[in-house]
């Protein structure tokens, strides 16, 4: 039985008429009646009674038209949901982020993303890059905006570097540079009590990395924190802290001190699962990011401490 042969079918069914029906399916009536007796044959029963120029339906063919009416209205349902999917009318991206991502280069992307298809569902997971690998890695996320590890990316991933961000020292008061370029040295900050992300943050890692780097353990102010948490802390003035420049962008109550070189910089990255398809939605997802970056580098509108790859 082939789908073309029910869709014959149900057109002499309906027309009773077989000149008719190849008219309005577009093939000759000997087609048509040879694809009718094909299927006729493929059953084991006739599914038409020819009596004196009138089509009926025999009993088989009684059984069989709700059926077959029933499974062309399914393929022509299937056929429209996977080109609405191709299209973009509907679909879902599920995308990861770190805090200091999701909060700063994510809102602006995934309103673009709305905008140009609002019917795709939008689902965002905030965490830390080992944790998003993760997700990528077990089919969880469709990508992730992550930071790059010093020792390497997994290979299961595909990796594209996309910036470049130097991290800033965060402060509610002005502090004095100490170079004549207007920045402050890691060992400036032994004299400076920090507000400190919880254990397990990247940025608790990179700023310990740095200052042990440097020679010198750091004073606590608060220790333990969110990205949210600690900008709050921040701006409460209980202390400085070592911060991308991404996120302090949309608070003016901040101050920012970039660090001289080498300073403490990182790689904001857009990974995904080496062997899965990229969905037609994460495709677009990807293209609107790497347009809006591209646009921000063009425009100098990337933030501070944050540049081009």
């Amino acid at each position: 039985m082939q789908l073309h042969q029910l869709k014959y079918f149900v057109a002499v069914a309906e027309a009773r008429h077989f000149t008719q029906a190849a008219d309005l399916v577009g093939i000759t009536q000997p087609s048509l009646s040879k694809q009718i007796h094909a299927l006729e044959a493929s059953l084991g029963a006739p599914l038409f009674e020819r009596i004196r120029g009138n089509i009926t339906l025999t009993a088989a063919g009684e059984v069989l038209l709700p059926l077959a009416r029933r499974i062309l209205a399914d393929i022509d349902t299937a056929q429209r949901e996977v080109q609405e999917l191709v299209g973009l009318r509907r679909g879902r991206v599920r995308l990861g982020a770190t805090p200091s991502l999701v909060t700063s280069l994510a809102p602006p992307v995934l309103r673009r993303f709305r905008d140009a298809h609002p019917n795709v569902d939008l689902r965002v997971e905030e965490s830390g890059s080992q944790d998003l690998v993760r997700d990528l890695l077990r089919g969880e996320l469709d990508l992730a905006l992550i930071i790059l590890p010093a020792q390497g990316t997994d290979p299961g991933l595909r990796v594209e570097p996309i910036l470049r961000e130097s991290l800033v020292v965060a402060s509610v008061d002005p502090l004095p540079a100490t170079t004549d370029a207007g920045e402050l040295r890691i060992t400036d900050l032994r004299d400076h009590p920090l507000l400190m992300f919880r254990a397990g943050y990247d940025l608790r890692d990179a700023t310990l990395t740095a200052c042990r780097a440097a020679g010198f353990e750091p004073s606590f102010a608060v220790d333990g924190g969110e990205m949210d948490a600690v900008l709050s802390f921040v701006e409460a003035g209980l202390g400085v802290a070592l911060v991308p420049g991404i996120v302090v962008a949309r608070r003016p109550g901040i101050r920012v001190t970039p660090l001289a070189p080498p300073g403490v910089r990182r790689t904001i990255a857009l990974a995904r699962r080496r062997e899965a398809v990229p969905t037609h939605a994460g495709r677009e997802l990807r293209r609107i990011l790497l347009d809006y970056v591209r646009a921000a580098t063009v425009s100098d509108g990337l933030p501070p401490g944050v540049e081009p790859l």
